[in-house]
């Protein structure tokens, strides 16, 4: 069955934004490449990008992984105010659906708190202190399987 796992861009924080997410969810990077990595004469890499990241990942759990890169100047600005998407966690319990909630909204902006839903869930949203929007949620009745 295929596996989807989301993708962020951003402006040359992208380091900074998965280690504040790796200090969420734990873990290790499964892999960090840098611009000047994979710089060639076919692709060359200004001085100013070199240390920016070409593809970082994170293992979250058993099947899923976070992946984002910071785009280069040159390729234009990502604007931090769009609608990137959200990611949805479902966490296994309500205590980890607080800590992810709490962890990773830290200085972001709640647009719903984490609390008991109309539809059964414990469920939260946020936009994170570097744009990316999520969704947090636990569902008792299917232990916190999407």
């Amino acid at each position: 069955m295929p596996v989807i796992n989301p993708h962020i861009n951003f402006n040359g924080n992208a380091e900074e934004a998965f280690t504040f997410y790796q200090s969420v969810f734990g873990g290790a990077f499964a892999k960090v490449i840098r611009l000047k990595d994979i710089a060639s004469a076919a692709f060359p890499v200004a001085e100013k990008d070199e240390h920016k990241i070409m593809h970082i990942a994170l293992p979250i759990g058993k099947n899923n992984m976070l992946m984002g890169n910071d785009v280069p100047e040159f390729m234009g600005k990502v604007n931090e105010n769009e609608n990137r998407s959200k990611i949805a966690v479902s966490a296994e319990s309500k205590e980890e659906a607080d800590h992810i909630f709490n962890g990773l909204s830290a200085g972001g902006a709640v647009e719903m708190p984490i609390e008991d839903s109309p539809w059964g869930t414990y469920f939260g949203m946020f936009r994170d202190k570097y744009g990316i929007e999520w969704m947090v949620e636990f569902d008792p009745t299917n232990n916190g399987n999407v």
